[in-house]
Parts: C-alpha cells; sequence; structure tokens
C-alpha cells in the first residue's frame, strides 16, 4: 500500500537521523518490519529524493546514516520537525483569515522555498498521509482586526474599549477591559480579563465584539491572577465554583466516554452491566448540562441536584416539543 510505504520511509528517515554511527540493514529491516530488499528500495528512494544518505563497511557490514552536516535544505529543521510544521497548519485550519493561521502558513511557506523542489514534494507526500479535520468550530476571517488588537492589547498590557453583545439576550455595552490572555478552547477564540464595568475578571467571546480601540492607558495583572487556576473547575469557558458531578453512562457510551479526558478531575469506575460511573469537580455550568443532554438516554446526573433538575427540565421540554409535533 502506498501509505505503508510513506509511513516506513518516515519512519527511517528518523531512525537514520538519529543514528550517529549508522544502521545495518538487519537492524532496519527488523525495526520497519520488513525485508532487507525492501529497506534497499526505500534507501534508493530517500536518495532519490535528495536526502543524503551514506553508508560505510565494517566487519563486511553495510551501515546507513545521514552525512553529519545534513540539514534540511536551507533550513535546520530535522524531517520530523518539518512534519510536525505540515501538521500544525491544518490543525490552525479552523482560525484561517487569522494571524495565528496566516503567521504559520507563511512560515511554511518560507520553509518550503529552502528545500528545493525534490524534498519539498516528498515532505507533502508524506503530510498527506497525516490530517486533521476540524469539529464544530467559529469562523474568524471576518475579525482579523480585533485579534490583532487583543494580541496587542494583551502584550502590551493595553486597556481596550470595546462594544460587546451578550450572548443571550444580544444587548450591546460599552465596556473597557484589561486583556490578559487570548484563549482558543472548543473551536472558538475567547479573551479574558478585567472588565471595568463588573468590576470582575471576564471571559469574552471574540466573535460578540462590535468594535474595539486601543485607549492610551496601561494596566498591570495582578500577582495573584493564575491562568490554569482561574480555568481549572471550567468545563468549558465559564469560571462557575467547582463542585463534585457524577455522571452515569450507559453501555453503549461507557467506552467512548472512558477513552477520552474531559477534564483533569475525571475518575472513572466501571459498573455492574458495563456501564459507566464519571466523577468530575467542575463548575455546573450550563457548558456542562448542554454536554450531558448531547448523550441523550445515555448520561443520567446523579448528582448534583440542581445538574439533575436543569438536565431534566430540558428533556421534558424537548419531549414536549415533540408531542406538540
Amino acid at each position: 500500500m502506498r501509505g505503508d510505504q510513506l509511513a516506513r520511509q518516515w519512519q527511517l528517515m528518523q531512525r537514520l537521523a538519529r543514528s550517529r554511527a549508522g544502521a545495518g540493514l538487519d537492524e532496519l529491516a527488523e525495526e520497519l518490519g520488513c525485508v532487507r530488499r525492501t529497506v534497499y528500495r526505500d534507501l534508493d528512494a530517500l536518495m532519490y529524493a535528495g536526502f543524503p544518505v551514506t553508508s560505510e563497511k565494517r566487519d563486511g557490514k553495510a551501515y546507513y546514516r545521514f552525512l553529519d552536516n545534513f540539514e534540511m535544505g536551507q533550513v535546520p529543521f530535522t524531517p520530523d520537525e518539518l512534519l510536525a510544521l505540515a501538521f500544525s497548519e491544518d490543525l490552525l485550519k479552523t482560525l484561517e483569515g487569522t494571524v495565528f493561521h496566516d503567521s504559520i502558513q507563511a512560515a511554511l511557506t518560507k520553509v518550503r522555498a529552502g528545500l528545493g523542489p525534490e524534498l519539498t514534494g516528498y515532505l507533502e507526500r508524506l503530510g498527506d498521509g497525516f490530517r486533521v479535520l476540524p469539529g464544530p468550530h467559529k469562523r474568524y476571517a471576518a475579525f482579523h482586526e480585533t485579534i490583532r488588537m487583543l494580541n496587542e492589547g494583551v502584550l502590551e498590557s493595553q486597556i481596550l474599549d470595546m462594544v460587546y453583545r451578550t450572548g443571550r439576550t444580544g444587548e450591546e455595552s460599552s465596556r473597557l477591559i484589561d486583556p490578559y490572555k487570548v484563549w482558543y478552547h472548543g473551536g472558538a477564540l475567547y479573551v479574558i480579563g478585567h472588565d471595568h464595568k463588573s468590576g470582575e475578571i471576564r471571559t469574552f467571546s471574540v466573535d460578540r465584539i462590535q468594535k474595539i480601540a486601543p485607549t492610551d492607558d496601561r494596566f498591570e495583572i495582578p500577582p495573584d491572577f493564575d491562568f490554569d487556576t482561574y480555568t481549572a473547575s471550567s468545563f468549558g469557558v465559564v469560571a462557575d465554583p467547582a463542585v463534585t458531578v457524577r455522571i452515569r453512562f450507559t453501555a453503549e457510551w461507557a467506552s467512548y466516554v472512558s477513552e477520552r479526558e474531559w477534564h483533569a478531575s475525571q475518575k472513572a469506575e466501571r459498573l455492574p452491566d458495563d456501564q459507566l460511573l464519571l466523577t468530575m469537580n467542575v463548575g455546573g455550568s450550563q457548558e456542562l448540562a448542554n454536554w450531558v443532554l448531547s448523550f441523550g438516554g445515555g448520561a443520567t446526573v446523579l448528582e448534583p441536584a440542581a445538574l439533575r433538575d436543569e438536565v431534566r427540565i430540558s428533556l421534558e421540554a424537548a419531549l414536549a416539543n415533540y408531542q406538540d409535533a
């Protein structure tokens, strides 16, 4: 298979790059899970693509490695570092049109220009074997200038004047904000900072900022503010006080839930009939309720009572909608 061949050759590139003394054919064949003849063909393919593979004989055996002064074209990257950069281009696809995506794309364009056509083509074929398909996300191409001002505000500790539209009511209000962090979470961009209007640290959705402009005033982040601590109890982006949350999942969802990390505090326990009990210490916000509802009848909130009631009321409202239909 073509994909197997490229994956094997990528492994071979990594092996040669980290082997100063060289590796023998038998050793390479064993590590790659193939026969010596296949290793020969892969070495020829790498040399044809422009990789300077050299060999030397010791005790009657040939040992292969890259030349000591080998660099990928005019850039000091290893093959796997270049693949990681290409992979990150896919990871940032959700932020297309913003400085984050555009900058990594510009950097990769410069890198590729220094590789030469053979190396560039070969790495592109390798990169096609590793793809990232983004999940649901917001689009930020229209917010390029807003993101730029937020970034400058964070870096220069500059108070910003903005008009913000709330999500639930759609009401717009003017407010000053000290931007502490720009945060990407769950397919969306947020800014966390001190809101002068409420006098609290708040989280604002970037796409709801209607207008934004810098002021001449500066701010200082309080020494007791720690981003990781601030977001530790959040299940999503809303920083609610942490409570003990216990949710029982049916056997249908047990493997899916246990195989993923939903929160750093989670503990999973298998129950009879292959069910799963998930325990977390998180803020019992609307985001958590919506997550539970996404499992339909496959999840049951055991505690806290407030979250259980919130999910039950939502399910009853959904059922009423279908009964009316």
